[in-house]
């Protein structure tokens, strides 16, 4: 098969870059693993802020499967690409016959594969029973499957809250959400530090009260002094009690999840009093997302480390274009942000490879009309993974002026 650009992830970010090349005569192939279109969007459920508005993530991603597809875009769902090669050459598999499907050739590629989740390994973790925060998102709102009756999250981040809430919703008892174990694999192990992540979420909260802790955890005092004095039996958001000062410390059972093991810990983590057990069947643990980012580093990315992208990402610059002639990126491969970032990202990316292909097609106010859109859904996006994602981004372009080959 030929084409002129192969777009690898059919989640928000791939399917707005398609849309954007698609409806400028661009021939795109989206290639994604999953059996419907949508990625992540599909599970998306929660309300937007203070203003009870519900993001219904399946209703975008049905709105842009139809705009794709009238943009003559083709999407290949049930394929993975499993390798790259310069020229640019496509090698895909049909996951239902676990063989290679065909060949691409493409002279551009965009990759937008997205994030995965981070495992946090402790006793019990590999019972049946115990799964990510992530598969508890498929199960409960692309399948309509409660995990299980009786529900433990275990790590207090925006996925996890937003995800119990969908399962009390659902049916289940969420029991409440608990911190993970000092661990060197958590993100966060400690009262304080979990304060310093949450600080700019809490205008989600239902609680005026909660809302208006926020201010407090600007100071380091405030941080410390909210974690001396949080409540010992937990603060209830939508009904379901965030238990700041209560880890879990291992998952019990024969063959199934049968119980939890509770530990008080102090500010900074440690254990102050003895574990109590709690009955559940199911536990969800919550260790944050990083950039799936092995397509990129099989085609000879340079990658860089900056802390608030949440991991290791592609180089890229403003225009989202790596190292590598005709490679461009969009989405959480670039550093975890809401699904408005990756939707304002694809389309930059889609302006950025028009320009690139087909020269005067795309001129640079449309370029930097973009990028000035990325910024401003960035700046006051309701969701943020990471408190320091603006100033990752600054030094991402930093280093990309520093250490780059090509452009």
């Amino acid at each position: 098969m030929k084409t002129d650009v192969v777009v690898v992830g059919g989640g928000p970010a791939g399917l707005s870059a398609a849309i954007e090349m698609g409806s400028r005569g661009v021939k795109v192939v989206v290639v994604d693993d999953h059996p419907t279109p949508g990625g992540k969007l599909l599970g998306q459920l929660h309300e937007e802020g203070n203003a009870k508005i519900w993001w219904k993530g399946k209703e975008y991603a049905e709105d842009l499967i139809r705009k794709t597809r009238s943009a003559n875009v083709q999407i290949l769902s049930g394929k993975q690409v499993w390798g790259l090669e310069a020229g640019w050459k496509v090698h895909v598999s049909d996951l239902t016959k676990n063989e290679e499907a065909l060949i691409i050739r493409a002279e551009c590629i965009l990759l937008a594969t997205g994030a995965v989740e981070k495992p946090v390994p402790l006793p019990g973790w590999t019972l049946p029973g115990v799964i990510s925060i992530g598969a508890a998102q498929v199960m409960t709102n692309v399948y309509g499957v409660l995990p299980g009756k009786r529900v433990i999250v275990a790590g207090i981040d925006i996925l996890s809250l937003s995800i119990a809430r969908a399962m009390k919703l659902a049916g289940a008892d969420v029991v409440g959400i608990f911190m993970l174990p000092k661990n060197p694999f958590a993100p966060h192990s400690s009262p304080i530090s979990q304060l310093d992540a949450l600080k700019n979420l809490t205008h989600h909260a239902p609680s005026r009260w909660i809302r208006g802790s926020g201010r407090l955890l600007k100071s380091k005092t405030g941080k410390k002094l909210a974690a001396r004095f949080y409540p010992p039996m937990g603060i209830k958001m939508w009904g379901i009690p965030i238990y700041l000062r209560h880890s879990l410390q291992a998952i019990i059972g024969q063959t199934e999840v049968e119980s939890v093991s509770i530990a008080k810990i102090d500010v900074n983590g440690g254990l102050t009093e003895k574990v109590t057990n709690i009955h559940v069947d199911c536990v969800c643990l919550s260790g944050g997302l990083t950039p799936l980012y092995e397509l990129a580093a099989t085609a000879g990315c340079k990658f860089v480390h900056i802390e608030g992208l949440s991991g290791v990402v592609p180089l890229h610059n403003r225009e989202l274009q790596t190292n590598i002639p005709n490679l461009f990126v969009a989405g959480n491969i670039t550093g975890i942000e809401s699904a408005k970032v990756a939707m304002s990202q694809g389309r930059l990316a889609g302006l950025s490879i028009c320009k690139r292909l087909y020269a005067g097609a795309v001129n640079v106010a449309e370029i930097e009309k973009g990028i000035n859109h990325v910024n401003c859904v960035r700046a006051t996006a309701d969701i943020q993974f990471h408190p320091k994602i603006i100033e990752a981004r600054l030094e991402l372009e930093r280093l990309w002026k520093e250490n780059v080959v090509y452009s």
